[in-house]
């Protein structure tokens, strides 16, 4: 059911909302009508908290680069961080990315969907500005209904970031989010509370053939991303 949430503090600056729309969607089938609503949202440019299956995450269509700009004013993020995108499937990374190999499909079979996050060459499709200017991309297919479904019914896949200001604790439920940023976006997806309360585990392929590395540790293994690998 849809609602106002209550104003929980005065717009600071930017292009702040009064208050956040709470949505609840079921996470086990989400309603394909408010399915719709989302994406209908993101299509007009609007930043939305949406549940993944770590943390709750600001969504926005990656294209659209005055939506990408507003996800790095809401959370104060520095530039020259690339924001990680979610799919729907992993046949989506092949067109957002080039030069993937026998390493990616490897960790992709394995650990997709679920709390992977596998950095690559950024194919011509994606600005730059969403590499931030790095040239890769962030790629993740989450084990959670709700942001595979809006990356469906829209036909793009969506940002990922964490929906948190630059050093508060990442969002576990959609109402330490309200009290977060209920004042700068303005849409909140309640899906209930995250299957999991660590972050992804980030692997590097960017350099492959010639190396991988993990840039963090979260909720897969050292050692079984090593396993995969071999």
């Amino acid at each position: 059911m849809m609602r106002k949430a209550a104003l929980r503090r005065k717009p600071r600056s930017l292009e702040f909302c009064l208050s956040a729309e709470l949505l609840r969607v079921n996470p086990d089938e989400p309603e394909q009508e408010r399915i719709d609503y989302i994406a209908s949202c993101l299509e007009s440019g609007k930043v939305v908290g949406l549940p993944t299956d770590t943390f709750y995450g600001l969504a926005v269509d990656p294209v659209n680069l005055r939506a990408v700009e507003r996800i790095y004013e809401i959370k104060t993020r520095v530039r020259h961080k690339p924001l990680s995108l979610l799919l729907a499937d992993a046949s989506q990374a092949y067109e957002l990315a080039r030069d993937l190999d026998i390493y990616f499909d490897r960790l992709a079979e394995k650990f997709w969907p679920g709390p992977l996050t596998i950095i690559v060459r950024a194919g011509t499709r994606l600005p730059l500005r969403v590499t931030a200017n790095t040239g890769n991309v962030a790629l993740r297919v989450p084990d959670a209904n709700i942001p595979r479904a809006v990356v469906k019914r829209l036909g793009l896949p969506i940002t990922a970031t964490s929906a948190n200001l630059r050093g508060a604790p990442e969002c576990t439920h959609a109402t330490s989010l309200l009290d977060q940023l209920g004042d700068r976006i303005p849409l909140i997806v309640d899906g209930g509370p995250t299957s999991r309360a660590l972050p992804t585990t980030i692997v590097d392929l960017s350099d492959r053939p010639e190396s991988w590395q993990i840039l963090r540790v979260g909720a897969i293994p050292t050692h079984e991303i090593a396993l995969a690998l071999q």
